[in-house]
């Protein structure tokens, strides 16, 4: 039996990676003040099928949808903003009096697509949302969190891209244009673009297969719809990165792929030698109308999120190596029967006092439970054997020094605690 295609397991070795990196997120969101929200992996499928845009290639072709035993349509989630507006909705947390309401979350999603490096079918995605703000500092202070998650784990080859979508004027005055624009050459683009060029004409723009068609060159820009509200809009947010010392490019032909997106838009790219021919390591922007499209009050919002596979490959591509310490405090060596039994209580002792300590559980030798302490880099090796109980002693070797000492049992567990 392996695995579904597209999946992956995480194995010890691995799995402390990922820890560490989850944990620097976690505090880097504390810092910004955002707090952890946990949704269902599964919601009702109408739920991305608005909150998400019917004509989105996730809702048309990705998302992982079934008919329950109550033949209802349910979805694994596919992202991660649909669901905590459907919460933030539901649980009425527009009421709260700290507004705006910052969110972060992090788990698995899921795709249907061809698995490729970086580009998994489950993935695990960390992102944040701030919900209530319509404040061009907010803009300013999500894209700092996104670059501060990558840059606090040492990556440096970053690029952070940035556009404006306009409001529901400048969008639309965008839109006819572009209609304008391709009509002419509607027959030469995919099947896909030519779906969109009446549903979602933005979304040609985005396109991977027609994106050296040269009507995709000579495209109109959404900068030059934008009116004065959404122009000023932009400059503020630019002007709030600028103060902040955040570089960044403007890209006019940035959208991102899902239909809720509004103003601010961005993406951070590694521009790492050897990360691979997708450069994009995360995305968002505003959203101004979502909250309304699944049922609340008016209420802006942005957020972004990342994966944590791409992240892991940045830093992979980078050669960072992260300070993981799998190291044990300590490993306990039982020579004979009683001090076998006699062992299992020092184990139990020393790791209720916090430490992180292993003892044999194959009989083996001496020897051999001293290589298995070396296999586990123990900084302290624990001996006890037929002379060590008689007189109430354990034998305490320190590993990198060779130093060994005898120490009264009663106070082994302040002894240790007093130098690890």
């Amino acid at each position: 039996m392996k695995g579904p295609r597209g999946t992956q397991d995480l194995l010890p070795g691995v799995t402390e990676k990922w820890q560490y990196v989850e944990e620097k997120l976690k505090d880097l969101s504390s810092r910004y003040n955002y707090h952890e929200i946990r949704t269902p992996i599964f919601e009702h499928t109408e739920l991305f099928q608005r909150g998400v845009g019917d004509t989105t290639d996730i809702v048309q072709k990705e998302m992982y949808t079934f008919t329950d035993k109550g033949d209802r349509s349910i979805t694994l989630r596919p992202e991660g903003t649909a669901s905590v507006v459907r919460s933030f909705v539901q649980h009425k947390l527009f009421g709260s009096p700290n507004q705006p309401t910052k969110l972060f979350y992090i788990g698995p999603m899921f795709r249907y697509e061809r698995p490729q490096q970086g580009r998994m079918r489950q993935f695990v995605q960390f992102g944040v949302e701030a919900l209530g703000s319509e404040d061009p500092a907010i803009d300013a202070e999500v894209i700092s969190l996104a670059m501060n998650a990558y840059k606090e784990l040492g990556l440096q080859s970053l690029k952070l891209v940035i556009n404006s979508l306009g409001d529901k004027e400048s969008r639309d005055n965008h839109r006819q244009a572009l209609i304008d624009h391709f009509t002419p050459v509607k027959e030469e683009l995919c099947g896909d673009c030519q779906s969109r060029l009446d549903k979602n004409p933005l979304r040609i723009l985005d396109c991977k297969k027609d994106r050296d068609h040269e009507a995709m060159q000579t495209a109109p820009s959404i900068l030059e719809y934008l009116n004065e509200y959404s122009s000023s809009y932009f400059e503020q947010v630019k002007a709030y990165l600028d103060v902040m010392g955040i570089s960044y490019v403007v890209d006019k032909n940035l959208v991102r792929g899902l239909d809720y997106y509004n103003h601010t838009a961005f993406e951070i790219m590694s521009d790492a030698e050897g990360f691979g021919a997708i450069t994009t390591l995360s995305g968002g922007g505003r959203y101004n109308g979502l909250v309304q499209d699944l049922g609340g009050p008016e209420t802006p919002g942005i957020g972004f999120a990342l994966s944590i596979e791409r992240l892991l490959m940045a830093l992979e591509a980078e050669n960072i190596e992260l300070p993981i310490d799998q190291r044990l405090d300590c490993y306990v060596v039982a020579l004979g029967d009683e001090a076998k039994i006699q062992a299992a209580s020092i184990v139990e002792q020393l790791r209720l006092s916090g430490m992180k300590v292993d003892k044999d559980y194959q009989d083996k030798k001496m020897k051999a439970q001293f290589k298995a302490a070396d296999r586990l880099k123990a900084r302290f090796v624990l001996v006890l054997g037929e002379e060590e109980i008689a007189n109430d002693l354990i034998a305490v070797k320190n590993m990198e020094s060779g130093e060994q000492e005898n120490i009264v049992l009663e106070q082994l567990v302040s002894y240790l605690k007093g130098i690890i």
